[in-house]
């Protein structure tokens, strides 16, 4: 048994060493694909658009165990509304909660999605690869765009959890491919319809660059 404890000290203590020693501070842009899913609630069915986008990431790894990042995201995050509860069969008039509308009881609504996070990574060098892990929260700003009428920008919440692998290619130059998962509440964005009320999610698998100092 004490030579078992002293086996796992000694590897914890090589651990903390060599992380001291590949300490790293990177900065790095991807690219990627922004996927989410219908959601429903409130008489309404609420459908985010698929679309690309960017990451920015300031990272600091100090050991294995500790590791740290800021980051700012940008995508198009369109949503449609679509009411599903009975529409009066006396009036065209549809009123929900939040207001009436007109006509179809449906509304696309064109937006911009900003990100801004701060995570926590857990990583491992080994050889010229960095596996690693990460979980962290920030908000989700939802700004409508163009000339909508009808509509409101609305601040949520997000938890960010995921993994991937750095691979460094040159001594100070790699790439970056990770898999990102966003889960806040559906943004209330026309004011004719409540949203769904729902969590939602969104899966953004991604590739980038990075430069490490």
């Amino acid at each position: 048994m004490s030579r078992l404890r002293l086996g796992v000290s000694v590897l914890a203590v090589a651990l903390c060493l060599g992380g001291v020693a590949r300490a790293q501070t990177s900065v790095a842009v991807s690219i990627y694909g922004n996927f989410g899913g219908t959601s429903n609630g409130n008489n309404t069915q609420q459908s985010p658009s698929n679309a690309a986008g960017v990451l920015f990431e300031l990272r600091h790894i100090s050991n294995p165990l500790v590791g740290y990042e800021g980051t700012y995201s940008y995508n198009r995050a369109d949503e449609k509304y679509t009411y599903t509860g009975a529409i009066p069969a006396t009036s065209a008039d549809l009123c929900t909660p939040s207001g009436c509308i007109t006509g179809p009881a449906s509304q696309l609504v064109p937006a911009n999605a900003h990100e801004i996070t701060g995570d926590y990574i857990v990583s491992f060098p080994i050889a010229n690869f960095r596996p690693f892990l990460l979980a962290g929260g920030g908000i989700l700003f939802n700004q409508p765009s163009g000339s909508a009428t009808g509509t409101q920008s609305e601040t949520k919440g997000v938890f960010v959890y995921g993994g991937g692998v750095d691979w460094t290619v040159l001594p100070h130059l790699g790439i970056r491919g990770q898999y990102r998962g966003n889960l806040f509440k559906a943004p209330d964005l026309a004011t004719a319809f409540s949203s769904t009320g729902a969590f939602m999610h969104t899966a953004q698998p991604m590739i980038g660059a990075y430069l490490k100092f």
